[in-house]
């Protein structure tokens, strides 16, 4: 049995919710394993829209184990609004289909206060473009260890020495941006309300996937964010907090990288950003309107526009070899259709000189100027297609295209955000 990772391969909104649901019929656990609830996946079921920031993917398939991983910051708030929403779906969630690593560090309201006055203090062109919901904060927390996690809920005297060890750095802080300081009675009394209703789920995470895999059962291993934004190897310093390539589902959940069989790269049929920093195939002409226009581009956590451009293949190779990826889902070829000439990113030029690949220093990457190939498009629609022989021989040649110059082979095909709109080529849990 097949353990498979989900990754997004660019900067994020590359369509992971729907695959994720699309492969969790075939999983029995659904574990996501870094990022915070500044991720949006949005599930099209039967006509029903779910729009899930913190829950993994799979908590809307009936008979699942859905795990939130060590690797990921949790507002615990913020979960139970989203719990509540859910269920208002008629979706059932409870401790049977949901765990919570007992060693997760808590995003606090602290956090979010930090993260935007932060963003409110700093120069227009060192704006990160943070979604405000203290992610960051967090996960700088966590590695100075003065985070607040799910175990210390069960104990008041460990919570409140956890309190007070994080509120001498935060209260620092606070003071250097003109903020007032915490209320520790108020921010302890919130922590002991909440906290039955979190331990309800809590469970040690690494134990129970190590049981899991041992009986056989096929695990996903689910991403946010897109691996352009990886901590490590995204553009830094316009990235997130976290790393999001898949040797980070390992890490996240507590289980060995030998449990990973097959990573699988979610990739859009051109390329989207939200928030600041590089973007080589940026179009801010009618054809990024257009682009943004019919892929409803606007982000499920912000409702923020998107910025779009063209198809990159030099970044989705990159991400491919950084996340060690077996094969794509590609999705959003429908947006694509009507549009009389495609134009695909296969190299930069920087400074006279042709690169292959987007440099590290940031200062270089904004520098660099996309070299396209052109390709005829098609008039012919390609939305709904379940088949190779639904679509236009055009588009067939334009994914064909993609996978040559990304050297990495389609494993699914996406032609509508239908879970059932999905042409597989290969089934990555029968690898």
């Amino acid at each position: 049995m097949a353990n498979v990772v989900v990754v997004g391969a660019q900067w994020g909104d590359e369509g992971k919710g729907k695959i994720v649901d699309w492969l969790s019929e075939r999983a029995d656990v659904i574990a996501r394993f870094q990022g915070g609830h500044n991720a949006g996946h949005t599930l099209v079921i039967d006509g029903t829209v779910y729009k899930l920031h913190a829950l993994p993917s799979g908590v809307v398939r009936g008979g699942k184990l859905s795990v939130i991983g060590n690797g990921v910051v949790l507002d615990p708030w913020h979960l139970l609004r989203e719990i509540e929403t859910i269920r208002g779906q008629g979706v059932e969630i409870t401790p049977e289909t949901l765990m919570i690593a007992e060693n997760t560090p808590l995003i606090l309201p602290i956090h979010g206060e930090l993260d935007r006055a932060r963003e409110e203090a700093a120069s227009p062109g060192a704006k990160i473009g943070t979604t405000g919901r203290g992610i960051g904060p967090a996960y700088e927390d966590k590695v100075g260890r003065r985070s607040v996690r799910v175990a210390d809920l069960a104990d008041d005297a460990t919570l409140e020495a956890r309190v007070d060890r994080a509120l001498t750095h935060h209260n620092a802080l606070r003071a250097g941006l003109g903020i007032t300081p915490v209320d520790r009675a108020e921010l302890i009394a919130k922590l002991k309300e909440i906290a039955p209703e979190i331990l309800k789920y809590a469970g040690p995470v690494w134990k129970v996937m190590t049981e899991k895999r041992k009986a056989g059962k096929r695990i996903l291993f689910e991403g946010a964010q897109g691996a352009l934004l990886d901590i490590d190897f995204g553009t830094y310093p316009f990235v997130t907090s976290s790393n999001v390539i898949a040797g980070q589902a390992a890490t996240g959940v507590g289980i060995g990288p030998g449990a990973i069989d097959y990573v699988l790269g979610i990739v859009k049929a051109y390329t989207t950003r939200v928030g600041e920093g590089p973007f080589p195939t940026e179009l801010l002409d009618a054809d990024g309107d257009r682009l943004g226009q019919r892929g409803h581009e606007f982000g499920t956590t912000t409702g923020r526009k998107r910025r779009c451009g063209w198809f990159d293949a030099c970044l989705v190779r990159q991400t491919c070899a950084t996340s060690g990826v077996k094969g794509i889902a590609l999705t959003k070829l429908d947006v694509l259709d009507g549009f009389e000439t495609l134009k695909i990113c296969v190299g930069y030029e920087l400074d006279g000189e042709r690169l292959d690949y987007l440099p590290t220093a940031a200062d270089r990457q904004a520098r660099c100027r996309p070299i396209y190939e052109e390709m005829p498009g098609w008039a012919a629609s390609t939305e709904g297609a379940r088949s190779w022989a639904d679509l236009p021989g055009e588009a067939v040649k334009y994914v064909r295209r993609i996978e040559e110059l990304i050297e990495t082979p389609v494993a699914l095909l996406s032609t509508s955000p239908e879970r059932d709109d999905t042409i597989l080529v290969t089934d990555p849990f029968a690898d």
